[in-house]
């Protein structure tokens, strides 16, 4: 898909006719912290709001209801004649929507799909609105805490991964010669969201979507740190039991699992850090 890039100073056609478009028919993915701030607006539990809104395991929001003019089914937190349940919680793709958030050697940049603006399309009345500047759009819809959250948890990944990392390269696992771990991670980057959270199992799925955390979890960054330490407290007395190159390869392909189901949830494209992956893994002496 091709992408139109933006500077802060662009002025746009980003002032919201409220028609409940954006609303319909998307795909919505969150991060745990985001789960947490929609149970919060609902005023029910993490998980009470996981089992009841999302798909995929935790990480996309469900769009099974009531259906537009169009048949286009309406988010499950959308009420007609309203607008958005949770508005003050909404997550980071939803304050941003129509535009993109991409992050390219390590610079963040603005887009959206395509040459002609999606609004255009979706709501044409917003043609005869102000126009607004990216960098005012950005401050109107709060989204510099979300913005945080999103790049805590692409390092969380990270991290995971590189527990994978450690399993195959820095033990007896590479040095064996076993060539089924990268199979497996391959396996992984091209399954669908629900084999991949069956493949991790719910102990393991709600370590990562459902974070024990009380204190302070309004604050991203703090609650991201949290969550580190809770997913490597985990994975650490995981790896304290490991002997045999089974157990070894079992869990290197579980944390790259885990790594892979989170970057489903942060948007990024895990078909292409799979393959990065593997590729850095055998010019570091893995074999496939």
């Amino acid at each position: 898909m091709e992408v139109t890039k933006l500077s802060i100073q662009d002025k746009l056609p980003l002032t919201c006719t409220r028609s409940g478009t954006c609303c319909h028919d998307k795909n919505v993915l969150i991060n745990p912290w985001e789960t947490v701030c929609l149970a919060n607006e609902k005023k029910i539990t993490p998980r009470e709001f996981r089992d009841l809104y999302c798909d995929f395991g935790g990480i996309r929001l469900k769009f099974k209801g009531k259906p537009d003019s169009n048949g286009k089914q309406a988010c499950d937190l959308y009420t007609d004649n309203f607008g958005c349940s949770v508005h003050l919680g909404r997550p980071l793709a939803c304050r941003l929507f129509p535009l993109g958030r991409q992050i390219q050697n390590e610079e963040v940049n603005y887009i959206f799909e395509g040459k002609i603006f999606p609004c255009i399309n979706g709501c044409p009345s917003v043609v005869d609105l102000p126009l607004v500047k990216v960098e005012e759009y950005l401050k109107q819809q709060k989204t510099i805490h979300f913005e945080a959250a999103q790049d805590a948890y692409l390092d969380i990944m990270q991290d995971i991964a590189d527990i994978a990392f450690m399993l195959l390269l820095d033990t007896q696992l590479a040095e064996s010669g076993e060539t089924n771990t990268l199979k497996q991670w391959r396996i992984l980057g091209n399954d669908e969201p629900e084999i991949l959270a069956k493949k991790i199992g719910n102990e393991w799925l709600d370590y990562l979507t459902l974070p024990e955390i009380v204190d302070n979890w309004e604050d991203p960054i703090a609650f991201t740190q949290a969550h580190t330490n809770i997913l490597h407290s985990k994975a650490q007395v995981k790896i304290d039991c490991l002997q045999t190159n089974l157990e070894l390869h079992e869990a290197s392909v579980l944390m790259m699992g885990i790594a892979l189901f989170l970057a489903i949830g942060i948007g990024a494209n895990k078909k292409e850090l799979v393959e990065l992956w593997i590729e850095t893994a055998k010019n570091n002496g893995a074999k496939e």
